[in-house]
């Protein structure tokens, strides 16, 4: 796998090596305070940037009308799937990434990442996973903890992907679709905390879709951010969902974002019915384009198998 960042601006350069810095520190706090052996025994194997930034088409335009800012994608490779638990073992790397970025501006572009054990990843490349696959390819190690490298991929035939791609469609958009019905009839009837809890679930839900389709892979988080700006990454069109030209628009994604344990649990937890229909109007129109998105791509899978099939009928 690749190790050379040559290719980015030096200022990036140093982010990352910070990033990484931050990595380690976290992950052998949190590891140090576990009891158990084969915990204390954690191990990272392998941080590989991978996204826009490694391929080289990131954007940083935040001062534009678009505002867009292409993010650091990182996966993080460990020894244990027990250490994959994104709130025992990661969630103090998220909050110091966050306060790095949103506050004291050590950090000048943002961080995703993602945490798998190498049998996961190897095992993504063994069933074809886009996701997966493109990471292999583009992938840049900024951390090896030795020279072993990932499995060779086994691509789907367009057949297999063609079936996979219509799988996930057919499951996960009609959730999408009747968890907004729900939220609709819980706005209805002024159960307006029950109704931000559903609209969370529709938008997660064609968040996970549209990543299943295109990828075959998606994060298994319900953080609503992050699984937007995976899913931004692959297509651009996502982005302009949601406005965010004032602190009000901003505010009310951060309170759909919280619904999924405050609007259950928290009896602090305000939303009104004026903030939910904006919401449910944003999530009506990420439905279409995801709609349209995944539609696509299973139309450039359904000419790929075409093709393949005849020539296979003319050979």
């Amino acid at each position: 796998m690749r190790s050379n960042l040559d290719h980015l601006p030096a200022s990036k350069q140093r982010e990352l090596e910070r990033v990484r810095q931050l990595i380690f520190e976290e992950f052998e706090d949190v590891t140090a305070l576990a009891s158990a052996g084969r915990k204390r025994a954690g191990r990272i194997l392998k941080v590989i940037l991978y996204g826009s930034y490694a391929r080289g088409g990131w954007v940083d335009e935040p001062h534009t009308a678009k505002g867009y800012k292409s993010d650091f994608d990182l996966l993080i490779i460990v020894n244990h799937k027990d250490l994959t638990d994104r709130v025992k073992y990661w969630s103090r790397l998220d909050e110091r990434l966050m306060r790095e970025y949103g506050i004291t501006g050590t950090l000048k572009t943002p961080v995703n990442f993602i945490v798998h054990t190498l049998g996961e990843v190897n095992d993504g490349l063994a069933h074809g996973r886009y996701f997966f696959m493109d990471v292999a390819r583009d992938g840049i190690a900024i951390y090896e903890a030795d020279d072993s490298e990932l499995h060779t991929p086994k691509p789907k035939t367009p057949e297999q992907a063609l079936a996979m791609a219509k799988e996930y469609l057919e499951e996960w958009y009609p959730a999408a679709l009747r968890a907004h019905v729900n939220f609709r009839d819980d706005l209805g009837r002024g159960w307006n905390n029950d109704a931000a809890f559903m609209l969370h679930q529709a938008t997660e839900r064609f968040y996970h879709c549209a990543l299943l389709v295109l990828t075959f892979y998606t994060p298994h988080v319900h953080n609503l951010a992050f699984l937007r700006t995976q899913a931004e990454r692959i297509d651009r069109r996502l982005a302009y969902i949601w406005p965010s030209e004032n602190r009000k628009q901003r505010a009310m994604f951060e309170k759909l974002k919280e619904a999924y344990v405050k609007a259950r649990y928290s009896k602090h937890y305000r939303i009104s019915g004026e903030e939910l229909a904006w919401l449910g109007e944003q999530i009506e129109e990420l439905g279409r384009v995801v709609h349209i998105i995944c539609i696509e791509r299973i139309a450039a899978l359904e000419d790929q198998a075409g093709t393949r099939a005849a020539t296979r009928a003319g050979q």
